[in-house]
């Protein structure tokens, strides 16, 4: 429990800080054409950062799966309230990108800043757990800071399938919130939680090209390509196939529905006019 306190308390110092830096870069660069852009950078690095302890708390700290998904929710929750605008996931800005509600320049601006900022989290967490803050942290630092076996515990097709999978269901509940404006951040988060307990087995269920560039490629077992493969191209073909069924699916069978309609009614006046 000393060791989950100690995460938790990180956690918290993680979120406290990127809050900190978002509020300087609104007060510093007002209504600035750019300010988005670091908004997504602290984010995204918060999201990358987040995700790293949560990872050790899992995978070395041995986690119960009850408390793991209790905590998983929590902090996609507080992601959400917190992140101003921001994205923080590759296939989000494509998905806006294809919707036209962002320009190339700007989807491949925040994607830049998304995988900077997965490298930058990458980067700082090792310098972090080197403080020994807790036995965890000090275990962590005698294995190297490093991951020690492939996250991807199916074969390649299987393990892309569910990356696929888990874009898939995210983009189209994302798409639907709106539905449910009020609860929307707790949907979401919940859609999250229900995700990593389904595929978190087999893949650690991470559906962003940005969050497992930064958690999932440096460990051993794969090699780039095939983690490409997994954790990039599948989430991006989830996003597609929301995007084909929320834009062209639908419509095309809500517009057939309506036609029939109308033709049932029409039928009907006829009837009733003979």
């Amino acid at each position: 429990m000393a060791d989950l306190s100690v995460s938790l308390s990180l956690l918290v110092g993680i979120v406290v800080s990127s809050e900190v830096a978002r509020r300087i870069a609104l007060y510093l660069l007002p209504k600035r054409v750019w300010t988005i852009y670091v908004l997504e950078f602290i984010s995204t690095f918060q999201l990358c950062a987040c995700t790293h302890e949560l990872k050790l708390l899992a995978e070395v700290g041995g986690l119960e799966p009850q408390i793991a998904l209790t905590v998983t929710y929590v902090i996609s929750v507080v992601h959400g309230l917190s992140f101003h605008g921001a994205i923080c996931n590759p296939t989000g800005a494509l998905e806006q990108l294809c919707r036209g509600t962002l320009t190339r320049r700007g989807a491949l601006a925040r994607i830049l800043c998304q995988l900077i900022a997965a490298v930058l989290a990458r980067s700082v967490m090792p310098h972090v757990w080197a403080l020994a803050l807790s036995g965890l942290h000090s275990q962590h630092k005698l294995m190297g800071f490093k991951c020690m076996n492939s996250p991807i515990n199916a074969p390649l097709l299987q393990a892309a399938s569910v990356e696929l999978g888990c874009a898939f269901v995210i983009h189209t509940a994302v798409s639907n919130a709106d539905k449910v404006e009020k609860y929307r951040v707790h949907a979401i988060a919940a859609v999250i939680t229900t995700l990593v307990y389904a595929g978190g087995h087999i893949t650690g269920a991470v559906f962003n090209p940005a969050l497992a560039f930064s958690i999932q490629f440096p460990c051993p077992g794969n090699t780039f390509l095939e983690y490409t493969f997994v954790y990039w191209l599948g989430p991006i073909l989830g996003m597609t196939g929301s995007l084909l069924l929320s834009d062209q699916v639908i419509p095309v069978i809500s517009g057939k529905s309506t036609i029939s309609k109308d033709l049932n009614s029409n039928g009907l006046r006829k009837k009733k006019m003979n």
